[in-house]
């Protein structure tokens, strides 16, 4: 598990906690289940019935074999025509219901994790293939200070349906190395990363501290195979 500093110490470098968020910091899959949220809420039946509709055609994308990103981008695309507002509004009363219940959302030890980060002088970065109206109020609830994520384009107020790069796989190696860049008083040697599932490789392999939150034995024989090829070097 990882380490970090307690009892209001400063770390004697900047450090940079990156984490994943669905199943990692929240135990559900955020747009998923923002998509059900907003479908039922505005259209009832109907709503439910264009979400198990929704969710039919990914798993069949899934089975297969459609890339990740694929399947982000096609996600996204059932936003084309939404105006901005209406989402961000719908959103926060997703954010508002789900933290209403004191159990169930977070996913607690890694929530106490990056507070005890943040509460040692590191900067938090939440990275994610949701996009923004999900993952903002998660930022501000953690303290995080930036999110890099999947961003939906938009003309004219309303989301267009398509996607800038979705930051999933090798999407978030590029927007954490990106960051790190973008932060040369940072040695990655001593940043972390959570994770949970096996797509967060390219990320957790970018840090001296990796973390996996959850049971992935796909990703720690990965992630175990990648610190064996970093300790031989």
């Amino acid at each position: 598990m990882t380490e970090y500093l307690s009892g209001g110490d400063r770390p004697a470098r900047p450090t940079i906690v990156f984490s994943d968020v669905d199943e990692t910091l929240i135990a559900v899959k955020s747009m998923f289940d923002f998509l059900h949220y907003q479908l039922v809420r505005r259209h009832g039946v109907a709503g439910e019935e264009e979400y198990e509709r929704i969710k039919a055609v990914i798993r069949r994308r899934v089975a297969d074999g459609a890339p990740r990103e694929d399947v982000n981008r096609f996600y996204y695309g059932h936003y084309a025509g939404e105006p901005v507002e209406t989402i961000a509004r719908l959103a926060d009363d997703w954010f508002t219901e789900h933290t209403a219940s004191t159990r169930g959302f977070w996913i607690e030890s890694t929530r106490r994790a990056l507070r005890g980060h943040r509460a040692a002088g590191a900067s938090l970065v939440l990275v994610s293939g949701s996009f923004p109206p999900l993952l903002e109020p998660l930022a501000r609830e953690v303290g995080a200070e930036t999110v890099l994520c999947t961003r939906p384009l938009i003309a004219n107020g309303r989301y267009t349906g398509a996607v800038d790069i979705p930051v999933i796989g090798e999407g978030k190696r590029a927007a954490v190395l990106g960051h790190l860049a973008s932060r040369p008083d940072v040695d990655p040697r001593d940043c972390h990363a959570y994770g949970d599932h096996v797509s967060d490789l390219p990320m957790l392999e970018l840090v001296g501290h990796p973390v996996v939150v959850g049971d992935d034995d796909e990703l720690r024989t990965a992630l175990a195979r990648h610190s064996e090829s970093v300790s031989a070097r």
